[in-house]
């Protein structure tokens, strides 16, 4: 039977805007969120493979599930993000790279801190608005707001900052003074050293900040939307 492709979009739209959303996913977590069944979300991400939106990678540990080979995850492609509005071009790119040859280093650094602002502005108001949030979930609610769909989880010594959507992925893999300063901010509204584990502009499924305990609030894996 031949399948209506056009039909199938919106279903691909959501199976990409969960990956983008909660990670890389395997296709049974997959079918899960979305009220499909398997074989269904496999058909949709062969197609997804095929065009380059996503990639599979191995799982980064098998010891959970048993006997036989542990499932694959699915993660966006670089092409795969695109489809998604990027807030800085190759326009912007380009200015990055005009302001570095014409102020250097520091230029661009200055920039980079004034573009992560809102990060120190926000966060007061965030924390006195939602008493019951700790600060990595303050955090991943301003976060989001900026575009980022950023979530806060438990760590066995503190909590995770996720950003799973980058809106200047493409300018911080040239341009790391942008990464550095988001990492700067968060430790000085934490008033704590944080470390940036990994990030999308380097290639990762998900930028990530370990966040050490300041408080003896305990949240559970959720995300959070201003």
């Amino acid at each position: 039977m031949e399948i209506d492709q056009a039909s199938d979009e919106p279903t691909r739209e959501r199976v990409v805007r969960s990956i983008l959303e909660n990670g890389p996913s395997t296709a049974a977590a997959l079918a899960q969120r979305l009220a499909l069944t398997p074989a269904a979300v496999r058909r949709h991400l062969d197609h997804l493979v095929v065009d380059g939106a996503v990639e599979t990678r191995e799982p980064r540990t098998a010891s959970a599930r048993g006997r036989g080979r542990p499932a694959k995850a699915f993660a966006l492609t670089e092409a795969g993000r695109d489809h998604f509005d990027q807030q800085y071009d190759d326009l912007a790119l380009q200015a990055i790279r005009f302001l570095a040859e014409t102020g250097g280093d520091a230029a661009v650094k200055a920039f980079a801190e004034r573009r992560v602002a809102f990060i120190e502005k926000d966060f007061a108001g965030v924390m006195a608005a939602n008493p019951g949030f700790s600060p990595a979930q303050a955090l991943a609610a301003i976060f989001t707001g900026e575009g980022y769909s950023a979530t806060a989880r438990d760590l066995p010594m503190g909590e995770q900052l996720c950003q799973q959507h980058c809106p200047v992925s493409h300018v911080a893999h040239e341009f790391p003074q942008l990464c550095e300063a988001e990492t700067e901010a968060i430790s000085r509204v934490l008033d704590t050293h944080v470390q940036r584990l990994a990030t999308i502009a380097h290639g990762d499924g998900v930028c990530t900040t370990c966040i050490p305990s300041t408080s003896t609030t305990s949240v559970s894996t959720r995300g959070v939307t201003p």
